[in-house]
């Protein structure tokens, strides 16, 4: 009985370590194909002299998202064809650098990242969460819901994850999108109810600051202690460019953190944003 015992214990922890190999090589694998697909790609980017017009994206918005950022998805599942057309401006119309501003390539990129991701929802909703969609074999950074490519950006497929860290995040060093752009969850930075738009672009970016860094909800701040978002977590080379992080919530912050602050970090809520009966 000893031995059966032992050589099922063995059997046990050659199987585990078996299945670790595995996933080690899958993820190899993966990274790989990502990065020779990449590079083989060679697609040029179709862009518009022009930006398009927001005016969908806003009335959309104003009728579905409710003012403390939660989403009516089935609203936008009635307004579907609104949406992809849309979606379709937003495909057929692709920021030219040297033509835009860089406020309306920046607002074009946020509605974009916001309103491909309502369709990722609606286009598989119901859910109870955006994690529900990640492929069987996940890999953080690697293969997840948000390296999905789903849709088009002049000509060339692009994914939530390229909107983000390749174009969003490198291009504009803009440490205040992460309150802009919204990824269908509850611990997100609630979903703007109106377009992002180059002539109000500063003024936005600054109200949704404010509103998300004071949001009880969200951030629990007081003097000497603050409880924030792990979204400070995940880009915090992002607020510390120019000073601390306390610093950076400072700017915002009602209350004041004192120097010296224990700063830590809530629990992520990955629940779906969905409006409740």
């Amino acid at each position: 009985m000893i031995v059966e015992s032992r050589d099922c214990g063995n059997t046990l922890v050659l199987k585990r370590s078996v299945m670790k190999k595995i996933e080690f090589y899958l993820a190899i694998f993966l990274i790989g194909i990502t990065v020779v697909a990449c590079s083989a790609s060679g697609i040029e980017r179709e862009t518009s002299d022009n930006p398009p017009s927001h005016e969908i994206w806003d009335m959309l918005t104003k009728k579905h998202v409710r003012a403390n950022g939660m989403v009516d998805y089935k609203g936008f599942l009635n307004d579907k064809a609104k949406l992809q057309q849309y979606l379709d401006l937003l495909s057929n119309n692709a920021p030219d650098k040297t033509k835009w501003s860089r406020e309306e390539q920046l607002a074009y990129w946020i509605n974009a990242y916001n309103a491909f991701t309502i369709k990722l929802i609606i286009d598989n909703y119901p859910l109870e969460s955006i994690q529900d969609l990640h492929p069987t074999f996940k890999i953080p950074g690697v293969n997840t819901v948000w390296h999905k490519k789903f849709f088009k950006i002049g000509g060339e497929e692009a994914s939530l994850d390229q909107i983000e860290h390749d174009i969003l995040r490198k291009e504009f060093e803009e440490p205040r999108i992460h309150f802009a752009i919204n990824c269908a969850s509850f611990s997100c930075p609630p979903l703007r109810n109106e377009a992002f738009v180059a002539d109000k672009l500063e003024k936005q970016l600054e109200e949704m600051a404010i509103q998300f860094i004071n949001d009880n909800q969200r951030n629990q701040i007081s003097a000497n202690e603050a409880e924030v978002s792990k979204i400070f977590s995940w880009f915090t080379k992002d607020f510390t460019k120019k000073g601390s992080l306390r610093e950076y919530l400072n700017k915002y912050s009602k209350v004041k953190l004192k120097e010296g602050a224990d700063i830590d970090y809530m629990d992520y809520d990955w629940s779906l944003n969905d409006v409740k009966p």
